[in-house]
């Protein structure tokens, strides 16, 4: 890793109407609209949907360097977020933030671990932790069928 700080940039141009391309050097364009809460077309990426993403995302790769330094073998994570936007005392905030992580694990991992290490993504999760929402994290863990890793190790013993 790099030392800090680490600096990013992206920008973003629009005209009155239509869609705000949203850049950053070395990176593909994104398009982005108002979501249609906000009479927007729908269909296309909006500023409170890339900010739950990113939130999804961050978990991932974090979850993937805290277990890595565990040394905890896991099969797949997947995340949702979900962004609680509301207005208070006359402001427009996200208040809440809930992610929702599934982990599959090979039968007989340790599932308080496997759990510790999911919390411990979520805590520290750069991009969340710099939100002032409340956060919250609803874990399963899902043991795969030990016939499928058999049937896995047959397939890379053949190969």
């Amino acid at each position: 890793m790099k030392p800090y700080p680490h600096i990013y940039t992206a920008g973003a141009q629009g005209l009155a109407t239509g869609m705000v391309p949203v850049a950053s050097s070395g990176l593909p364009d994104i398009e982005t609209a108002p979501p249609p809460e906000f009479d927007g077309p729908g269909g296309v990426w909006s500023p409170e949907a890339l900010l739950v993403a990113s939130i999804a995302n961050c978990f991932v790769l974090t979850f993937r360097g805290v277990s890595r330094a565990a040394k905890f073998e896991w099969a797949q994570v997947g995340c949702q977020v979900d962004g609680v936007l509301e207005r208070i005392s006359g402001v427009t905030q996200f208040t809440r933030f809930t992610t929702r992580a599934t982990l599959s694990v090979k039968p007989g991992v340790d599932h308080a671990k496997a759990r510790e290490l999911l919390e411990r993504a979520e805590k520290v999760c750069l991009v969340a932790n710099s939100l002032r929402g409340e956060r919250l994290l609803e874990v399963e863990l899902i043991e795969e069928a030990a016939e499928r890793h058999d049937a896995e190790a047959g397939l890379e013993a053949a190969l």
